[in-house]
């Protein structure tokens, strides 16, 4: 027996299962500055070399292997050999070189006394000497500094220079807003309908690979041809480093905000960025594979999601703190966070069936007491507001409608959301658009296998401008108030026009300013009022000028807003990008060749922006359009260009537009 536990003792030795009592005696930190090192590796028994299989040890420097180091997380790293090869942590014991990224791949790295521990993230082994050879053990390593080692595989953003001040002389933010936009779309509608991700561990092979679900005839590939008319036959889906199918501008289920291209807008003028939570429980009930389909549990994956992201910013950028991407759930902290030169990120939510307030044939299916704690739950994620109604009428109110394919395919899940179409009724003046389903729109969707309830009868809608005759209800209202009383952001797209003029009557009376209509999704009578409350107002970042497709252009829009006759309450304007939301970006302007946008150009906080690259693939917005999110720093450079005598106004709106939704926040609040 004493045998026994002496033989016990030495193998939990040998795999690093014990300290050593100086081992203990030492007080070891997380290290967090080692993201790009180029370094050796040497322990008491020598420096770690390339062996025939995996790795061993010599006493020579000159043979040394030369290891580079790649944050995967705040403290834990990926390590590439001479080769690239990510070095893993093998079921035998030993260490090997691997082909890809994986969890045995990934090392929790600490330090003290300028020595470091290497543990396998996965296994929670200890790197050292095991059996002569580099595998499981308990060694503690010294890193010397070294050249040659194998490059990242990684995205530039193409930026240099020196970026203006993130803030003047007062104080005021100066520089661009994108009041709406979903990075966290990886996490949202269950995890699996979106391909891609806005970082991942390992890097951008591993974030940007292409998705087997999205090729051809694959789930996902159909669900993105029902949503963006794409074709699901003519996939590639390559991916990294290709990038032969996607993004493109129309790639509507693909990642298009990878964290090096939301750099790249920083690094061009862009001070604040806004996140809206979006949920779904109908779209998540469609995909195959999925985590929970309540769409408050799709907000706390995504909130997870965004704090692990900046996260990982700071350990791509040397510790905690030290990223360009930070939270900020006050206006206070907006502005702290713009005086240190870093992109302040805000947080909504957006989705049909807040705090469950779904609707089942008329009877709500929430309470004032889920309204209030669901509110209470929101603050504590750092949610600063959010759409009380998103596509589909719900307890609190009425929707305003899609047309086209998109409509009915919508008006579908309002079907099985709520158990009635949406119900409509000509009106004039403000609409909630057009007729929402007719015969070859929901022939388009049938030919691609969306099937309706058995028995289903079709509704006929009134021909010309159609009305939403669902109002704010009770809970509706009762949402409102809680809203204004909290100082919380009311999102009013997406609102039917019988229910956003209740909102607005309601903010009028108290006084309140924190309205915002943010990406094109309301009647111009609509935002006119929200200007009047001194509430903000962005437009969908469509192209400068006509793109050839079915949509107004962004310039359009900002001067029909100039008209409106609140338009002298414009402080600064701002863009919804909407990226990753099911909406298309700005394809290339019809006129691009014989006016592009010449590269490189300056951008509008005075750096100097080449053409981006992703693995082999060049972006040219005069051929791309805005492809990914990267070629915001192109796309507003490209629309003040266009704006013709209008730039020097809508410049100085642009770059106000920060300081504009900042300051409407702060008097919400007040």
């Amino acid at each position: 027996m004493a045998r026994s536990l002496v033989a016990g003792v030495l193998v939990l030795g040998l795999v690093g299962g014990l300290p050593t009592p100086a081992e203990a005696a030492v007080t070891w930190t997380p290290a967090y500055a080692l993201e790009g090192s180029c370094v050796t590796l040497q322990t008491s028994t020598g420096y770690v070399v390339k062996d025939s299989v995996g790795y061993g040890f010599s006493s020579s420097a000159t043979s040394a292997e030369k290891f580079r180091f790649e944050a995967t997380q705040l403290g834990r790293y990926q390590i590439r050999d001479s080769t690239g090869a990510p070095i893993y942590q093998s079921v035998l014991g030993w260490i090997w070189a691997g082909a890809d990224y994986g969890d045995r791949a990934d090392w929790t790295v600490s330090t003290a006394d300028g020595g470091y521990k290497l543990v396998s993230t996965a296994t929670g082994q200890q790197m050292g000497t095991y059996l002569g050879g580099l595998g499981a053990g308990s060694s503690t390593f010294t890193l010397g500094a070294t050249t040659g080692c194998a490059a990242i595989p990684d995205i530039t953003t193409g930026v240099s220079g020196t970026p203006a001040a993130g803030v003047d002389a007062d104080g005021e933010l100066v520089g661009w807003i994108d009041a709406h936009a979903h990075v966290t779309a990886a996490e949202a509608f269950g995890g699996s309908l979106h391909c891609g991700d806005a970082y991942a561990p390992g890097g951008a092979p591993v974030a940007l690979k292409g998705c087997a679900s999205h090729g051809t005839l694959g789930w996902g590939a159909l669900l993105e041809a029902i949503i963006a008319g794409t074709d699901p036959i003519a996939s590639a889906e390559d991916g990294w480093p290709t990038f032969g199918d996607w993004p493109q501008n129309d790639t509507l289920l693909h990642e298009a905000s990878y964290f090096r291209s939301l750099e790249r807008a920083w690094q061009s003028g862009q001070r604040v960025l806004n996140v809206l939570l979006v949920a779904n429980r109908v779209i998540c009930e469609l995909t195959p594979e999925h985590t929970s389909c309540d769409e408050m549990d799709q907000i706390r994956a995504q909130a997870t999601y965004l704090a692990k992201m900046q996260d990982y910013v700071d350990a791509r950028s040397g510790g905690p703190g030290k990223g360009w991407f930070r939270l900020a759930t006050t206006p206070e902290q907006v502005r702290q966070i713009a005086a240190q030169g870093k992109l302040a990120v805000t947080i909504g939510v957006e989705n049909s069936e807040i705090f469950g307030c779904r609707e089942i044939n008329d009877v709500p299916q929430c309470t004032t007491a889920d309204i209030d704690a669901g509110l209470d739950e929101l603050e504590s994620l750092g949610v600063s507001g959010l759409y009380p109604v998103h596509k589909f009428d719900n307890a609190l109110g009425g929707t305003r409608f899609d047309e086209g394919v998109t409509g009915a395919a919508i008006n579908v899940g309002q079907l099985l959301s709520s158990g009635h179409w949406w119900q409509a009724t000509s009106c004039t003046g403000p609409s909630d658009n057009e007729q929402p389903l007719v015969s070859d729109d929901l022939a388009r969707l049938l030919e691609l296998g969306v099937a309706l309830p058995a028995g289903t009868i079709l509704p006929v809608y009134p021909s010309g401008p159609i009305c939403n005759v669902r109002g704010l209800t009770a809970l509706g209202t009762y949402l409102i108030e809680e809203m204004i009383e909290r100082g919380m952001i009311i999102h009013i797209d997406h609102m039917g026009v019988k229910t956003a003029t209740a909102v607005l009557d309601l903010a009028e009376r108290a006084g309140y300013p924190g309205v915002t209509s943010v990406h094109s999704w309301s009647d111009p009578t609509i935002v006119n009022r929200v200007l009047g409350l001194g509430g903000f107002v962005a437009s969908y970042a469509f192209a400068a000028t006509d793109d050839g497709q079915e949509t107004p252009t962004f310039l359009d829009e900002w001067r029909a807003h100039q008209a409106l006759t609140n338009a002298s309450k414009i402080t600064g304007y701002g863009v919804g990008t909407d990226v990753n939301g099911l909406g298309p970006q700005a394809a290339p302007r019809l006129n691009a060749g014989s006016s592009p946008l010449t590269y490189p150009f300056t951008a509008t906080n005075g750096t100097t922006v080449a053409k981006q690259v992703y693995g082999t693939r060049t972006f040219d917005l005069n051929t791309d359009g805005v492809a990914q999110y990267g070629l915001y720093a192109d796309w507003i450079t490209d629309l003040i260009g266009q704006s013709g005598s209008d730039a020097t106004v809508l410049r100085k709106q642009l770059l106000s537009g920060a300081e504009a939704y900042t300051v409407m926040w702060e008097r919400a609040r007040a």
